[in-house]
């Protein structure tokens, strides 16, 4: 991934209002991120708990995703877009709303992704679930990079449906 400014953030939700992109809490350390380890940036606002976000380049856009998610079940789970399997609270369930006049009516599409949102860093072996793990894989990682971003688009794609 290229790196992002807080701008280029700001101006890539797809699923919420120009005014809630605005007052959104943005990461502080962007120019600090190794962007040539993530596929998408995922974090966690602090300020207002059960919100997180995602922004990924696709097509040549930034497109960026505004998610609530709830507490982990405590059993393990895996994640649905690098099929890391966690224990604990370590996936949660995301929801995010629809794009458009669908989510202003309310619909929402939801996924149990990593807590943390560093698929990336699963994916690449770069870090390991706490207590969970990974089901050995004969895959490249480059292989499961690109699985990783077939998951997430299908999932940006729900937006849109």
């Amino acid at each position: 991934m290229e790196p992002i400014t807080e701008r280029d953030i700001r101006s890539s939700f797809v699923n919420c209002s120009k005014g809630d992109a605005k007052r959104l809490s943005v990461p502080r350390d962007l120019g600090k991120r190794h962007w040539e380890d993530l596929d998408f940036l995922g974090w966690t606002d602090p300020s207002c708990a059960g919100r997180c976000y995602i922004a990924v380049p696709r097509d040549g856009e930034l497109l960026g995703i505004a998610l609530r998610h709830e507490a982990g079940s405590g059993k393990p789970q895996m994640c649905a877009l690098c099929l890391t399997t966690h224990s604990g609270g370590g996936v949660a369930l995301m929801t995010a709303k629809k794009a458009g006049e669908s989510g202003r009516r309310g619909n929402t599409v939801g996924s149990y992704l990593c807590a943390d949102l560093a698929c990336s860093l699963y994916a690449r072996n770069k870090k390991r679930p706490a207590m969970g793990s990974r089901y050995r894989e004969d895959l490249t990682e480059e292989a499961k990079v690109r699985r990783l971003l077939g998951n997430l688009y299908a999932f940006i794609d729900r937006l849109y449906t």
